[in-house]
């Protein structure tokens, strides 16, 4: 990342475009690219509005359309003034359970107070330079929440995904299932049935490879022309829950919400929560685009981009903002390689709000319900919780605990449970793997066959050595480390005969760093990997991945198959 002392604290990458070494900006790509973005964007946008605001409050605008201003405002925000190329930001599901809980206690003004805190709170966390900081949240804490976040969002999806004809659902996770168990007679068979195949359709559509044509967009046109065709069915329509006027003709008047003191007081922790959730969501989406388009993002200009988008957002109505992972993938699939695109995405979304909105109350809700199911199957980690088993005990607490609060509270007791429990676990570990010995003048630094010094690296292998435990707070080293070499090379050696202990987040890094040598058909070979780190790996699978032919147990032998390698390649 971009983050060194010396480096300005905020320049947005869209700046250079227009500098003396930019290179031609491909406008045909960048437009096609966000037009293909927007369409993604247009369902998202109108069902997390739908999902974001119960039924019955006052807001002054329609949910459908407060999900298009904030994906419109923060799309173009975060593209001109963010840190990444391709970016594209808005309105993301993970926003969905503290949203609502916010609006439950404090209304929707408090969201709006509260949004605009967390805004310059991210502005402040980007100037201070804490976009580096991010990463030392463990990785069993944010997979944890997202798979909780997950859970929640599919328990407040249901309803309306099978047309359940009574009141709105309680918000606490027990009362919701036992109200959804006594409740399942009341559902619409035909609504049901419309959710069901939507879902299908999302789900199965990629598989066609017609990128051009969102599988989102297609369900919705499809529900939508169910319901204008077969009337009587009792699906439930964008018109028929939020009125003709389901979308506004244009963006409102900005305004400032009315606070006080003791609401500014009593909103500090919503607030915060929300401006961690964006800094953690915003540049994991960051460091999965920089793999995609191999670029490097600057982590405190996006921050700055996201809180100038969350400060912006509320004053005309809209949602917490923040970069969305599914977009800017599809961002990239598509061609983006400049903020245009991003921008064009917006653009694209403002003129479907203006020209479109007399259309959008024929929309049937279970297709709304249906998209932001899948975006929930989708962002959960499962393959995490399958897991557990295998990783360390005390990673797999800490992992379940924040999953199960996630799911039975709320993200700021499961972040702040998560992140404690990891603290104290990490202190326990590395003390009981911290060796103290006895040096006489007999001992060695390395023996001959693990030193370096002397012996011949071949052209095209890259050496590095990891010293001490890799763990959550060191597996950024591994990152940092690599962004610093020129490319990838055609074989990459790491000395792991210094770790003595590793867990889930630095095997994660590992593993990253294999599937991406891999993508590009080079190899990774790990000499004198110890007991615990080797038996972890085991356990995980990742030997297999990895491949058992490429663990070495000297420096020696790693050198001998690295020639080996290169001389197979030529």
């Amino acid at each position: 990342m971009k983050n060194s002392s010396s480096s300005p604290l905020f320049r947005p990458r869209l700046l250079e475009l227009w500098s003396s070494k930019a290179e031609k900006i491909p406008w045909g790509t960048e437009i096609i690219s966000g037009m293909t973005v927007g369409l993604i964007a247009l369902p998202l946008a109108l069902a997390l509005g739908i999902a974001s605001i119960p039924a019955g409050t006052e807001t002054g605008l329609p949910a459908p359309a407060i999900g298009i201003i904030t994906a419109i405002l923060a799309g173009a925000l975060i593209s001109s003034l963010g840190g990444s190329r391709v970016q594209i930001g808005g309105p993301t599901a993970a926003f969905i359970p503290i949203v609502l809980l916010i609006i439950q206690e404090h209304g929707f003004q408090g969201l709006l107070i509260s949004t605009l805190m967390a805004g310059c709170i991210l502005i402040v966390m980007g100037l201070t330079r804490m976009g580096t900081l991010i990463k030392y949240i463990p990785w069993p804490v944010t997979s944890g929440f997202t798979t909780g976040i997950a859970i929640s969002i599919m328990l407040s999806q249901i309803p309306d995904l099978l047309g359940y004809q009574t009141g709105a659902a309680p918000r606490e996770f027990f009362e919701k299932v036992e109200w959804l168990i006594h409740h399942a007679s009341s559902l619409n068979p035909v609504t049901a049935l419309l959710g069901v195949v939507c879902i299908a359709i999302i789900l199965f559509w990629p598989q066609l490879h017609m990128k051009r044509v969102p599988g989102s967009i297609v369900a919705m046109l499809i529900a939508t022309v169910f319901v204008v065709l077969w009337k009587g069915t009792g699906v439930e329509t964008i018109a028929s829950k939020f009125g003709a006027g389901a979308l506004s003709s244009g963006l409102p008047q900005p305004k400032l919400p009315q606070m006080d003191g003791e609401m500014i007081r009593d909103l500090i922790g919503p607030a915060t929560a929300i401006a961690i959730l964006g800094a953690i969501e915003s540049l994991l989406s960051a460091v999965v685009a920089d793999g995609l388009s191999g670029d490097r993002h600057d982590s405190n200009t996006e921050l700055v981009a996201q809180g100038v988008a969350n400060l912006c957002s509320p004053l005309f109505g809209g949602l917490p903002a923040t970069g969305a992972i599914a977009r800017t993938t599809a961002n990239i699939n598509s061609g983006g390689k400049t903020p245009i695109s991003g921008i064009v995405h917006a653009i694209t979304l403002l003129l479907l709000m203006l020209i479109g909105s007399k259309w959008a109350g024929m929309i049937p809700m279970t297709a709304m319900s249906a998209v932001l199911m899948v975006v929930a199957i989708r962002m959960g980690d499962w393959h995490e919780l399958s897991r557990c088993l295998k990783m360390p005990r005390s990673d797999a607490l800490v992992l379940i605990t924040t999953f199960a609060l996630t799911v039975i509270f709320d993200l700021v007791v499961a972040v702040q449970v998560g992140m404690v429990l990891a603290a104290i676990l990490y202190i326990r570990r590395v003390s009981e793997t911290t060796e103290v010995s006895a040096v006489t003048d007999q001992d060695m630094l390395e023996r001959p066959e693990q030193m370096a010094q002397g012996k011949t690296i071949p052209e095209g292998v890259q050496v590095y050595r990891i010293f001490g435990p890799f763990m959550f707070g060191a597996a950024e080293k591994m990152e940092a480390a690599m962004e610093a070499s020129a490319g990838l090379p055609e074989v990459l050696i790491l000395r792991l005969h210094l770790v003595t202990a590793m867990d889930a987040t630095g095997l994660n890094a590992l593993e990253s760093l294999v599937e991406r040598m891999q993508e590009h058909h080079k190899c990774v070979i790990l000499s004198g990997v110890h007991l615990q780190p080797l038996s972890m790996m085991r356990k995980s699978g990742f030997v297999d991945k990895a491949g058992f032919e490429n663990f070495t147990a000297t420096f020696d032998e790693a050198l001998a198959l690295a020639e080996q390698l290169l001389a197979a390649k030529s």
